[in-house]
């Protein structure tokens, strides 16, 4: 419900509500179980995103003031003619950071390499595909409809802190040696190509984070389902503990090679052709650095991914492994590894029939560009 709303009001205090909503429920599921572990995560995830959701208040509180209205529409017509530009601009910095710590935006990321790999595995799958989201959709809608006055700042801002959220998150996957804490700090790393896009500012990057952000829900949603059941299998997510599944269940190593090329940007799977939009936008703005930048995590990335496949599939099987419960070794019943197997099935189609999906993102992005025809249908006139 706090997703659902979130991406469908069109007021800013509303969208404080729903986060709020997602913030409380979220925090409910991380705590599931009631460890040490999972009670010390849980302390950092709530803190540091009540922090965040103070600073969003603080900001919508700010911009109502200067404005009289926090209806999204109206609000873009407002600050058109507001008459201190500098203050919005201001203002738009206390959001950029309030949405960066929702979004684990760098340098304020920390709270999720913390927490994601200590819940239920399901919860894990469930955080990974949407809580970060939510942050990245704020950040798209606020920057595209009501901070665009003062672009070549505020933008150049947020492809800057894209680019260090890219790197600093590839880095901490690299150095890890579990199967979730490498995941959860590619979720970070990931986080930066969305918001290359907004930053690059142009219908195509704009596009491009859009069709990114579907095949990113799809892709770590499934590699966080994978991770679960190896640990059903032996106990645990450590690389070094892990192996030989490739061995026993080729099937389940065919099934982790898709979403992990897919994150790594191997063609034709739908992580490529995001990353290829990204970069030919960044291209024809002569934005080389992010590009140089971008290429390189895909590569660290592809690495972190063929460690995991080296450690966990394709090694020898540790001795006497024990499954969780301490009675099986297999990788579960059918209704453990349907999902994996639909959502698999979903990546190779995106990436095998992009255009369809392309469409779909490059028609949000010319009306993101273009907020006219919002404006006027919610206000009713011209």
């Amino acid at each position: 419900m706090g997703i659902f709303g979130a991406f469908l009001t069109g007021d800013l205090f509303n969208l404080f509500v729903f986060f709020e909503i997602l913030l409380i429920a979220s925090h409910a599921l991380l705590l599931h179980g009631r460890t040490t572990e999972r009670i010390r995560a849980g302390l950092h995830y709530v803190l540091l995103n009540i922090f965040g959701s103070s600073l969003f208040l603080i900001a919508v509180g700010a911009l109502y003031a200067m404005t009289g209205t926090l209806n999204m529409a109206d609000l873009a017509v407002q600050v058109r003619s507001f008459a201190h530009p500098g203050l919005l601009t201001a203002l738009s910095m206390l959001f950029l950071v309030a949405f960066g710590i929702k979004a684990a935006m760098f340098p304020l990321f920390f709270w999720l390499p913390a927490s994601y790999h200590t819940p239920p595995v399901a919860v894990s799958a469930i955080f990974a595909g949407l809580l970060t989201k939510v942050g990245v959709y704020a950040l798209i809608r606020v920057f595209t409809l009501i901070f665009v006055r003062d672009t070549g700042f505020t933008h150049t801002v947020i492809l800057v802190l894209a680019g260090l959220t890219m790197v600093t998150g590839v880095l901490g996957a690299v150095a890890q040696n579990s199967f979730r804490r490498i995941l959860s700090f590619h979720i970070v790393s990931q986080i930066g190509y969305m918001m290359m896009g907004l930053g690059l500012f142009t219908p195509l990057a704009l596009a491009g984070s859009i069709f990114y952000i579907m095949h990113h829900i799809i892709v770590k949603t499934n590699l966080f389902l994978i991770s679960g059941v190896t640990q059903r299998m032996y106990g645990t997510d450590q690389l070094k503990k892990l192996g030989g599944v490739y061995a026993a269940y080729p099937g389940l190593a065919l099934l982790f090679l898709i979403p992990a090329l897919s994150l790594a940007g191997i063609p034709p799977l739908s992580g490529f052709w995001a990353k290829l939009v990204l970069i030919q936008a960044a291209l024809s703005v002569q934005e080389y650095v992010i590009v140089g930048v971008a290429l390189a995590v895909s590569l660290l990335t592809l690495f972190s991914m063929t460690k995991i496949w080296g450690e966990v599939f394709w090694k020898p099987a540790p001795e006497a492994p024990e499954a969780a419960d301490g009675v099986s070794r297999g990788p579960g019943p059918l209704a453990l590894l349907l999902p994996i197997v639909m959502l698999a099935l979903i990546t190779a189609v995106i990436g095998l029939t992009v255009e369809p999906f392309f469409a779909l993102a490059t028609r949000a992005a010319k009306q993101l560009l273009n907020p006219d025809l919002y404006i006027q249908t919610v206000l009713g006139e011209p």
